[in-house]
């Protein structure tokens, strides 16, 4: 299960990123491809784990998934690949060079108003955020390593 590593080097990110914030953090959304390799729910469960007793504690995960996308070498031709990826032309039978689907990026990052551990007791780990306002707002950059 690499969701865990790729829970907790997001979450190392992200802590690195909002330090400075004095925030909690109230969600999180990844953009990952569909051909990157990552089992969606392996990774919010990995993230629970990952987030304990970090400013992202009880923060919600949000995923957009990336379609795979591929262009013919022979025609041209742009396609989506599908699951599981078809990597060749079905009109002239030509190898597919894939444009997108491989992605796995930090694409914002929402702050709570209040600090981290503000949240009760009685809120539970997931969403422990919720009952905190929160603005739309991005934090400064998130490094990429």
């Amino acid at each position: 299960m690499h969701e865990l590593s790729i829970a907790v080097a997001v979450v190392e990110q992200v802590e690195e990123a909002v330090r400075d914030q004095g925030r909690a953090v109230a969600s999180l959304t990844l953009r990952i491809g569909e051909l990157a390799g990552v089992v969606p729910e392996a990774l919010d469960f990995a993230f629970a784990l990952a987030t304990e007793g970090t400013v992202l504690a009880g923060a919600r995960l949000l995923i957009d998934t990336v379609e795979g996308r591929g262009r013919c070498e022979g025609c041209g031709r742009e396609a989506p690949t599908g699951m599981p990826p078809v990597l060749w032309c079905t009109g002239c039978g030509a190898t597919l060079t894939l444009l997108g689907g491989r992605e796995l990026e930090i694409v914002r990052v929402v702050l709570a108003d209040g600090p981290p551990g503000a949240e009760s007791a009685e809120d539970g780990p997931r969403p422990a955020v919720a009952g905190l306002p929160t603005r739309d707002e991005e934090a400064g950059h998130v490094p990429h390593r």
